[in-house]
């Protein structure tokens, strides 16, 4: 095999317009005039570092193995001699957004005792935009805040002098087997947070016996399902992995059905097909904090619609979203269970006459769900759509 040529910063400047892109990452030159167009972060954050080098930025993102996946090999030009590179072509160019310095550093992780605890260290040490994105939810909270004071409302009932020697979390969540009846749910961007991202939770869910879903993992995941399964600790190989895919059904279907496939072919047998966000919501906090136009998934193909901050603002859900076919509706089942052999279940459900024709499509299950308050603000809160579901279709 020929050794990759050896090229110059003076020959990869010369590249740096729309019609004529290189870029180098990690030490790798890669032509990505055809490519930077249909970039679901949009075009803007490639031509910042068209001629140069963009390793940095591009693994605060993204995977290492996307450009590979995502690339044909001609489009790898050679390799960076690093011999030719002096501090001005390696300095970055200036950010919309500058980093900001954090005024507090994350504590040790064994200090971290509950939820609360990680919620309060992520507000302190989170950059402004990520926290505006994963801590924001639709229009005045109403839903996002009923879903915290319903859930309150339930209270146990406890029984006395009861043996508790041997206790037992095990249970089965949609045949899978766990070691409590809990499962991950899905966060995009999980890279914004940490360099690891759905891949560190993986690991995490396969060492603990817990359904990462065994978290769900999303079309939304700043990796690919491929790296994902593959961090996952090692298992006999008959066994299904312990993850559930969540679905954001294109509105390429071609890229939704090779999607699938890929999906299938890891193992997974469950899908979590997502209703409840066919349109974004207005998240206000999201939108008020204006987003790097570089965020994108590896698994939000099929899309020419371009992430960019517009006169609404700046909100990642909103704009990073754009890909989903809101056309999506019941007849589209069919599809679904054409190009898909496993369980289905539909994530979104919000009163029982939905749930009821659900059953009655064939599906495996529903996950009760407003988004989390995200999306449609005043929708009713999970407990309460239980409570509905219980009075009216109990079967």
């Amino acid at each position: 095999m020929a050794q990759p040529k050896l090229l110059t910063t003076e020959e990869i400047s010369k590249h740096n317009t729309a019609d004529d892109l290189w870029i180098v990452i990690d030490g790798q030159v890669w032509d990505m005039t055809e490519f930077a167009p249909e970039h679901p972060g949009g075009i803007g954050i490639i031509l910042q570092y068209a001629g140069h080098d963009a390793s940095e930025r591009y693994n605060e993102i993204h995977a290492p193995s996307l450009l590979t996946s995502t690339l044909s090999s001609s489009k790898l030009k050679g390799t960076l001699d690093t011999s030719t590179v002096s501090p001005t072509w390696s300095k970055p160019p200036p950010q919309t957004n500058p980093k900001v310095q954090l005024q507090h550093e994350k504590p040790p992780l064994d200090t971290i005792i509950s939820l609360h605890d990680f919620e309060a260290v992520a507000q302190k040490t989170l950059a402004p935009k990520t926290w505006a994105f994963y801590s924001s939810a639709a229009t005045d909270l109403v839903t996002h805040l009923a879903n915290r004071s319903f859930f309150d409302r339930i209270w146990w009932r406890p029984r006395v002098l009861r043996d508790v020697r041997v206790r037992d979390t095990r249970s089965k969540i949609m045949g899978l087997g766990v070691e409590m009846p809990l499962f991950v749910s899905p966060a995009a961007l999980a890279k914004l947070v940490h360099p690891e991202g759905e891949k560190a939770i993986a690991r995490a869910v396969g060492r603990k016996g817990v359904v990462q879903c065994g978290e769900k993992v999303s079309t939304n995941a700043s990796y690919s399902i491929t790296d994902i399964v593959s961090a996952l600790p090692s298992s006999p190989p008959q066994l299904e992995p312990p993850i559930f895919f969540q679905l954001y059904v294109s509105k390429s279907r071609p890229a939704s059905e090779s999607l699938l496939r890929t999906v299938h072919n890891l193992g997974i047998r469950t899908l979590f097909l997502t209703v409840d966000s066919p349109l974004a919501g207005k998240r206000e906090a999201d939108e008020r904090v204006r987003m790097e136009e570089n965020q994108s998934a590896p698994m939000m193909t099929g899309s020419k619609d371009k992430p960019v901050n517009d006169k609404r603002g700046g909100g990642l859900g909103r704009i990073t979203g754009s890909f989903i076919d809101e056309s999506l509706n019941w007849d589209d089942l069919k599809w679904l269970r054409r190009h898909w052999k496993g369980k289905v279940v539909l994530k979104g459900i919000m009163r029982a006459e939905d749930a009821k024709r659900a059953a009655d499509a064939g599906m495996d299950g529903v996950v009760l769900s407003n988004h989390g308050g995200r999306n449609l603000d005043t929708a009713p809160p999970a407990i309460l759509i239980l409570l509905d579901l219980q009075r009216n279709a109990p079967e």
